[in-house]
């Protein structure tokens, strides 16, 4: 064990654990109290908090609000990687897409708008840019972002922006679009190309916020794996959320280890983790 690791109460746990469900909705269960010490120790040591309750008053203090984001970046996972459930991309190409071009609900393919929401690092909504280019060419005329990408998490926006990542990343990322879309850049570390970057517009949002500040509608939205950790009620107060911002038909995809119930009067069951909005 080590010797150096700020101890936390159960008040303190729970102290924290609110405010996180208050403001951004993670839901941390008595579960997670290893975690949330673990992965908060750093911060306390090396800022000189010294406990958990210092650490917790500082955040109430803090009139920015700066310090609960680097709170929420710390307990919120970030994990992803390049095509990660494959079968989402593969509808997507196969069904939506051509449905959306057959109905002529678009001019052009640069009116089509996107939303991932919980985009992490980036490696989902850069994976739908190449799909998108993939699908549509040069029929995506100028540099107008198609997709929207939002994260509750500054660090990884700051990653996603960067465009920078590990061969790790990469490994389900078929050859033939690495030399197309990325450039190798030395330390097995890759750079997505500019035609990819202008498709995508990086934001900070945090999902717990009432309403949404878009003017217009989306064609599709992806949550995936985001929504596991929230409560019932928290997810329910979203997918309404998703319901308001997507066009007539507009699609949802969320997680396969995520549902939303069959008797949904907001969404009809496609194929698993595939909704479409009804109304």
């Amino acid at each position: 064990m080590n010797t150096n690791m700020v101890l936390i109460t159960e008040k303190e746990f729970k102290q924290i654990s609110t405010l996180l469900y208050k403001n951004f909705g993670i839901n941390l269960t008595d579960k997670k109290q290893t975690l949330v010490r673990g992965r908060l120790n750093k911060i306390i040591r090396t800022k000189g908090y010294n406990t958990f309750t210092n650490y917790y008053n500082a955040i109430q203090a803090d009139k920015s609000g700066m310090l609960q984001i680097e709170l929420a970046d710390h307990l919120s996972t970030n994990h992803s990687y390049f095509f990660r459930e494959n079968e989402h991309f593969k509808y997507l190409t196969i069904n939506t897409f051509p449905e959306i071009e057959r109905l002529n609900i678009l001019k052009d393919p640069s009116e089509l708008r996107m939303w991932c929401a919980g985009c992490a690092a980036g490696e989902e909504p850069y994976t739908l840019a190449i799909l998108l280019k993939e699908y549509f060419g040069n029929k995506l005329i100028g540099t107008k972002p198609v997709i929207l990408a939002t994260d509750i998490s500054t660090t990884a926006l700051s990653t996603a922006k960067s465009g920078i990542y590990t061969e790790d990343k990469l490994k389900s990322m078929p050859a033939k679009y690495l030399d197309k879309y990325f450039n190798k850049i030395g330390d097995g570390k890759y750079s997505v190309k500019t035609s990819l970057r202008n498709l995508i517009l990086f934001k900070r949002l945090n999902l717990m916020r009432d309403t949404f500040p878009f003017k217009n509608k989306f064609h599709i939205i992806f949550c995936r794996n985001v929504m596991i950790y929230f409560d019932k009620e928290t997810r329910e107060t979203l997918i309404s959320k998703y319901h308001r911002d997507l066009t007539d038909n507009g699609i949802l995809f969320i997680g396969h280890s995520e549902t939303i119930g069959r008797n949904s009067s907001q969404f009809k069951y496609i194929i698993p983790a595939v909704y479409r909005k009804i109304g």
